[in-house]
């Protein structure tokens, strides 16, 4: 039965059609917000995966190219792997709707988003999110939603519900926030320095309007929605817990997680387990149990003691950072580069400069094709958690870290303009032990300063975690949670910013939402603790960045020239700027509007590119002295080329003051001389002089 449902969200009408397509799905919602089309399904297999003790979710945002009319790039002409941007939608799309599933729910499930079409004033992110969590709630997989998600975009200080992509391109906030019908339940942010006060407004007028679109998406369930199946629960059963506990009082269990050596730690649970592996031996059930029992055995020992004794493993104080430390140029030879250790949370950042021609092009979904010129990725091999498994390239959470470090300095990047390079950072991860993004961030500012690079302000980032009870104002903010809070805690709220305000916002929660106070408190707690990193570490290490790029950087020298001369300066199919660059050793970028980018590393041969240039882009006057090499040699005179592409005559009688009867007695082909120009001749050719130049030319 075909169900069309319709809405007013933000200016624009939002259409769900429900029954007209994808009847096989569990739950399909077609959505159409302006002329962007997204198809969300929601898909669960009909038996649990065996063997794992995780819920199995996935979720796909696909962006087809013909949404926008493009063909893909490359031999193949089909969509490749997902791009950046789609990872990134994907990971926004799980983190708040996994907590709403059930916790033992062991069914394959597949949230997939196929885009369609493109309205560039209705944002295809934006709706494959909504379009997932009416899916979900409509279909007959066990979900505790529904929930709702709002984009919010800032212009002059004013807010803008759900931005177009233009709008959300340059304004000076890029804000995504997820609600259940009372609370708050995932952040996501960009901000060029926003005040606290300002983006705990934004966040609660997305969550006002994410009730608007809850009481709309309830009563599409209340009309087609399908009975939520019964499904076989994974629950460690309370037998087995009760058995654990008789074996392990949980005395002994606080004594082998309590300590602030992650390595100790897992050698007592290690020992733990050995212990209790011998005891259930012949019960062969109770022993496929017995991992996920620990894991839920060490949890409920660690929240107790941190929400009712307020006791940390590593003993710190509630809101007391691990020890920090933070070096720069520790990587010789690079062109910057920073080390950023917080507890055994260890990052090291090494920034590369180049030219323009290096930004990355991204074939996307925008209208026009994308450069990007600041590039930040993040590294997380297996030896910093003191694993061993084989490198297989970047995976959605490596992505997810790098854009979250690379959101958070890009308000503080100096222009093109100012600084004419294209910037690779790369965090490679030599330690992990909790909130590596946040270390991220704090080694890259480092690493730009050290290189050169002339950010406007230091920005530095924290995470907070959260343990709560049986009510809402039972719990506890944690500043700088390591990986065992982040495991067993409810929450990593990530903020980074400058002394002014804040950059970004990651918020992940494993519970069924935030209250406006833990939100405030995280937000405020995350202020102190980047002021206290900034000013009391950071800035020890390296305080400003370095008035000059590293010895082994490009150099990069910028001039201007008549846009209608820039075909001079590249020639025929390219022939001149060939030749200036194989003269030089140089590379030599030229925009649209005549802006010329040279970069090298040698000096005098950069001066010697720069100068060719002008050469070519400028009218010869009478009067200009100029350095030539003899190219031809002619009865009548000399011609010489003063750049590539550009030549002139100096007659016979103009090679000396003395008579010349050859030219082949004073000149031969490859003499470089100076000459002066003499103006044009009868042929409107270029003529100069060598008898002429004057003495102190």
């Amino acid at each position: 039965m075909y169900e069309q449902f319709t809405m007013e969200l933000g200016g624009r009408t939002l259409r769900v059609d429900i029954g007209r397509v994808a009847a096989q799905a569990n739950g399909a919602a077609f959505m159409h917000y302006g002329d962007t089309v997204v198809l969300s399904t929601a898909t669960a297999s009909d038996k649990p995966r065996e063997g794992i003790d995780f819920f199995p979710l996935s979720v796909e945002y696909e962006e087809k190219l013909y949404s926008v009319g493009k063909i893909p790039g490359g031999f193949n002409k089909r969509e490749g792997k997902a791009s950046e941007n789609a990872v990134l939608t994907s990971r926004v799309i799980d983190r708040p709707m996994r907590p709403l599933f059930p916790k033992d729910y062991r069914n394959d499930v597949t949230l997939d988003n196929l885009v369609m079409s493109v309205d560039p004033k209705c944002r295809p992110e934006l709706v494959a999110m909504l379009g997932s969590a009416i899916a979900a709630s409509i279909s007959d997989i066990p979900f505790a939603g529904p929930c709702a998600m709002t984009q919010i975009g800032m212009q002059d200080g004013e807010f803008i519900i759900n931005p177009s992509q233009e709008q959300w391109k340059n304004g000076d906030l890029n804000l995504t926030v997820a609600s259940t019908s009372e609370k708050v339940i995932m952040i996501e942010a960009g901000a060029n320095e926003v005040p606290e006060d300002k983006m705990i407004e934004a966040i609660y007028k997305a969550h006002e309007i994410n009730q608007e679109i809850i009481a709309f998406i309830n009563g599409i369930v209340e009309k087609v929605g399908k009975p939520k199946h019964e499904y076989t629960s994974c629950a460690v059963p309370e037998e087995l817990f009760e058995a654990i506990r008789a074996i392990v009082p949980p005395e002994e269990m606080e004594k082998a997680v309590f300590t602030d050596e992650k390595q100790a730690r897992e050698a007592n649970i290690r020992a733990i387990t050995e212990k209790l592996e011998e005891e259930f031996a012949e019960n062969e059930e109770w022993l496929e149990m017995l991992g996920e029992a620990i894991y839920q055995y060490q949890k409920k020992t660690v929240r107790k003691m941190i929400l009712k004794d307020h006791k940390r493993p590593d003993g710190r104080a509630i809101d007391q950072i691990r020890p920090l430390a933070a070096e720069v140029d520790i990587i010789p030879r690079v062109h910057g580069s920073a080390m950023f250790t917080r507890g055994q949370t260890q990052i090291c950042d090494v920034v590369t400069l180049a030219p323009l021609s290096e930004v990355q092009r991204i074939d996307g979904l925008d209208e026009n094709e994308v450069n990007k010129r600041y590039m930040h990725h993040y590294n997380f091999p297996s030896y910093s958690v003191g694993e061993t498994k084989p490198s297989r390239g970047p995976g959605r959470r490596e992505i997810g870290h790098g854009a979250l470090a690379e959101r958070a300095l890009l308000p503080v990047l100096p222009s093109e303009e100012e600084f004419p390079y294209a910037i690779r950072a790369v965090s490679e991860t030599f330690e992990s032990n909790g909130s590596t993004s946040m270390a991220s961030t704090c080694a890259s500012c480092m690493a730009l300063m050290a290189a050169g690079v002339p950010i406007k302000k230091m920005v530095a980032g924290i995470s907070c975690g959260l343990v709560t009870g049986e009510t809402d104002d039972d719990y506890i903010v944690l500043t700088d949670i390591q990986g065992l809070e982040d495991f067993f805690g409810d929450m990593d709220f990530k903020v980074t910013g400058t002394h002014e305000g804040i950059t970004a916002i990651q918020m992940d929660i494993k519970i069924h939402g935030l209250t406006r106070p833990i939100v405030e408190e995280a937000i405020r707690r995350t202020r102190e603790a980047r002021l206290y990193i900034m000013d009391e570490v950071m800035s020890k290490a390296i305080a400003k960045p370095r008035e000059e790029i590293g010895e082994f950087a490009p150099k990069i020298v910028q001039i201007q020239i008549d846009p209608a001369k820039i075909g001079d300066v590249v020639g025929q199919r390219g022939k001149t700027i060939n030749a200036i660059i194989e003269q030089t050793g140089v590379k030599i970028d030229i925009s649209d509007d005549g802006a010329v980018s040279i970069c090298g590393t040698d000096k005098e041969m950069m001066d010697k590119a720069v100068n060719l240039v002008k050469i070519i882009t400028t009218d010869f006057e009478a009067g200009q002295i100029f350095v030539g090499k003899v190219v031809n040699i002619k009865e009548f005179g000399a011609f010489l080329e003063f750049a590539p592409g550009k030549e002139g005559l100096v007659h016979i009688s103009k090679i000396s003051k003395g008579r010349v009867n050859r030219v082949e007695d004073v000149l031969t082909l490859g003499d470089v001389v100076k000459v002066v120009c003499m103006g044009k001749d009868r042929m409107g050719r270029f003529s100069f002089s060598i008898k002429d130049v004057p003495k102190n030319a």
